[in-house]
């Protein structure tokens, strides 16, 4: 008999959707915005509507702007705007209001979300569970094993290990050097200048991994990939790039918050907290409806 599936959330790019997404109509008494708080809610409730799930973990980002990537690489995510106050008030009342659902919540002030789940992948899949990683982040991609899955859950667009393959060009163990060639401008990763993802992927493609590439460069201007000579000298001349950016791409999977406490299995709701949480954030009866039982 099969285990059921682990379910890690991603907590902020649900969090971040509702934020834009949702109307600025909704605030409290106080006139505080509380749409992503609104939206996030629903999401969660919509999850486990659908799933029915027994064990799921969300993962917060403590700290929105700095991870110990910025202490390895400081312009790490240093072209992101810095989330305003309306919204960083709202990730306190996301997790309070899933932990009121009876939901574990994890985040660390040295490691991001991503790592969080990482972790507890790790932890799960030991014991035997399937992993679905709940996100629109292709970096959590390289997380994937055989019986797990990657879950778009806004785009409803739910992939396996083989899917993830088709879908990035890469396997999702060779998501994070693939991201290391061509970097991330996402999270301000600069990657090897000039390998774009069709080079990127051929070369993983050949030779399995930036390890392997490196030890077998002088093969790459034999390769039948356009500019194949130009490519080898890029790579040469930005190898440390390469190795900075795979640091910054790999996803750990050892946090200490997340291994000493690792039990994701669902609490019963707390009517109380979660009625009083609804209360100072004027939610109407519907949602909270669909809170208090799902």
């Amino acid at each position: 008999m099969s285990l059921p599936p682990v379910y890690l959330v991603d907590a902020s790019i649900y969090i971040f959707r509702a934020w834009f997404s949702m109307p600025d109509e909704f605030v409290n008494l106080r006139g505080e915005p509380t749409n992503a708080v609104y939206g996030f809610a629903g999401f969660l409730c919509s999850l486990l509507e659908q799933t029915g799930a027994e064990h799921v973990a969300i993962a917060f980002d403590e700290s929105l702007t700095t991870s110990y990537r910025n202490e390895i690489y400081p312009e790490y995510k240093a072209n992101r705007e810095p989330a305003p106050d309306e919204l960083k008030r709202q990730f306190s009342w996301a997790r309070a209001v899933a932990e009121a659902m009876g939901l574990q919540c994890f985040g660390d002030g040295r490691y991001e979300a991503d790592d969080l789940i990482g972790t507890l992948a790790e932890i799960w899949r030991a014991k035997g569970h399937p992993i679905c990683v709940v996100t629109a982040d292709k970096d959590l991609a390289q997380l994937v094993r055989e019986n797990d899955h990657w879950w778009d859950f806004s785009r409803n667009q739910k992939l396996n290990a083989r899917q993830l393959t088709e879908k990035f060009g890469v396997s999702p163990r060779q998501m994070a050097d693939y991201l290391a060639l061509t970097g991330d401008p996402v999270d301000n990763i600069p990657g090897v200048p000039g390998v774009g993802p069709k080079s990127a992927s051929a070369l993983l493609g050949h030779f399995g991994d930036l390890d392997e590439l490196y030890r077998r460069l002088d093969e790459v201007q034999h390769l039948g990939i356009r500019g194949a000579k130009s490519l080898q000298k890029k790579l040469t001349d930005h190898r440390e790039a390469a190795d900075l950016a795979r640091r910054l791409t790999v996803i750990e999977t050892a946090v200490e918050s997340a291994l000493s406490s690792p039990e994701l299995g669902r609490l019963e709701v707390d009517t109380a907290r979660l009625n009083r949480l609804f209360d100072e954030l004027a939610f109407g009866g519907m949602l909270r409806q669909r809170c208090l039982r799902a």
